[in-house]
């Protein structure tokens, strides 16, 4: 993927999983707006007409019989299920001809080869920033140029989303809905120890200095909580490694090359090491996942966490009992003051099967953008913000949408979130201060676990060599993945 940095001030709507990585976690955590039924109409349902003579009625041809498999959200997201099983009723209602076969699998890279080879993935099926170059070089996304191409509303998705999948001059996904790593904090645990809350546009110095004063390590409760198992514990280092300057990896001349055991690198990995033995901010059992530092965090166990800001935020006020003034949401703290906060910019997409026919991936496409744009989608999500109300929950929309926020469907959007309460409201001036830069090109996941190694030998020894375990985390990674590597 290109590298891209932007401002999100324009992008503000308030607001992405399953991730990690992911996610996505990611990261899949984000409340899920809906998709739109304004997508090119189907090849597969046509009405012809047989002449019998001046005055003949013309007779509708039944369309043929189309079956699609879709992702649908897992057991535990029960207004996302309630949501798409409205959406299938509304799309079988328009789609007659069409069976929709619910499919609970969650994409893994290390299954989606198995599960191409087996033709047991589904028609329509989820996934996360950093795949796009890697399933359209493998040929598990189809090319779904024409389609996109013919889309009524392709010129309102956000570019800075959508374009995450089109590789070279190919569409191989839809985006759904993105986000800029950011800090979550829980400034009611800041304020009960008196412990003085940053400002938004802060350093690397106010995020230790927060975390060592609202640390209690006898009682259990860390300053901040970094992800330090699964692909997550790199996900969020890379924050830090981009913060400080520094970059994953390089492609020039056609060759793809670690960068990230650099001066930069070293910089990031040694604030690790003062987080966890200069400050003793981070949990004494440091081994967490997403799920395991964001559930810290809705439990008041620690006082900080790094991820894609919806998360947090959705955990925190409806599973932990916690009132949106007690929440802040920060972007990533700057390396030193006056620069930029930069974050890991993620998101989730949908992707077509190719080995499905061409009547599955126009009826598949089309059931990806049902509610993409449209007042049903708007019904649908304000439908689930009063719910929510009814539920004493609140509701967490994404912080990037698929669509432009400044757009007049974006306007739309923001003008029935403003009618309730219990929809959170992102602070304009943290949005202003996000700046997102996409995951590496190539290796993205296998780069991750490679760090997540090298972050755990850091949080586990204080008398590490931190130089020497990048450079074998970089060597690695180029023996095994880079020099098999040609970029054309």
């Amino acid at each position: 993927m290109r590298k891209v940095s932007f401002i999100l001030a324009s992008m503000f709507l308030m607001t992405g999983v399953l991730s990690a990585c992911g996610s996505s976690n990611d990261n899949n955590t984000s409340e899920n707006t809906g998709k739109t039924n304004n997508a090119a109409s189907s090849n597969t349902s046509t009405n012809t007409a047989a002449n019998t003579g001046d005055n003949a009625a013309a007779e509708e041809t039944p369309a043929a019989k189309v079956t699609i498999s879709i992702y649908y959200p897992t057991p535990d997201l029960v207004e996302k299920r309630a949501l798409e099983d409205d959406k299938i009723k509304r799309f079988t209602e328009k789609y007659p001809n069409v069976e929709i076969v619910k499919s609970e699998w969650q994409y893994n890279p290390n299954e989606i080869g198995i599960k191409m080879g087996a033709n047991e993935a589904p028609t329509l099926f989820n996934t996360y920033a950093t795949e796009g170059k890697f399933l359209a070089e493998r040929g598990w996304a189809a090319d779904i140029t024409e389609l996109f191409n013919n889309y009524e509303f392709k010129d309102q998705m956000n570019p800075i989303l959508q374009n995450q999948f089109i590789i070279g001059d190919k569409v191989y996904g839809i985006a759904q809905q993105g986000y800029v790593t950011g800090t979550v904090v829980n400034k009611k645990m800041l304020t009960d120890k008196g412990v003085a809350v940053p400002s938004f546009d802060w350093t690397w110095d106010d995020m230790l200095n927060t975390a060592k004063a609202v640390a209690e390590p006898k009682k259990g409760i860390s300053g901040i909580a970094p992800m330090g198992k699964g692909n997550e514990a790199g996900w969020n280092w890379t924050n830090f490694l981009f913060e400080a300057g520094g970059e994953i990896q390089t492609v020039d001349g056609g060759k793809v090359t670690a960068a990230f055991n650099s001066e930069a690198g070293l910089k990031a990995l040694e604030f690790y090491h003062k987080l966890a033995w200069e400050a003793s901010a981070i949990p004494k059992d440091f081994a967490l996942g997403w799920g395991d530092a964001v559930g810290a965090f809705a439990q008041g166990r620690t006082a900080m966490v790094i991820a894609g800001p919806d998360g947090p935020v959705d955990q925190g006020l409806n599973q932990g009992g916690m009132k949106p003034e007690d929440i802040l949401v920060y972007p990533m703290p700057a390396a030193e003051k006056g620069g930029k906060h930069t974050g890991v910019l993620g998101g989730d997409f949908l992707v077509i099967n190719p080995n499905a026919s061409k009547e599955e991936q126009e009826m598949a496409f089309n059931y990806a953008t049902f509610d993409y744009f449209s007042d049903k989608g708007l019904e649908s999500v304000e439908e689930s913000i009063k719910q929510r109300k009814t539920d004493n929950k609140f509701f967490i929309p994404p912080v990037i949408q698929y669509y432009n926020d400044n757009s007049e469907y974006g306007q739309k959007v923001k003008a029935v979130y403003d009618k309730y309460d219990n929809v959170y409201q992102y602070s304009p001036e943290i949005m202003s201060l996000l700046d997102g830069k996409p995951e590496a090109q190539f290796n993205t996941q296998d780069y991750y676990a490679a760090m997540t190694n090298v972050v755990q030998e850091v949080f586990s020894k204080k008398d590490v060599d931190m130089k020497a375990e990048l450079d074998a985390a970089a060597k690695n990674m180029q023996e095994k993945f880079y020099n098999t590597i040609k970029v054309e």
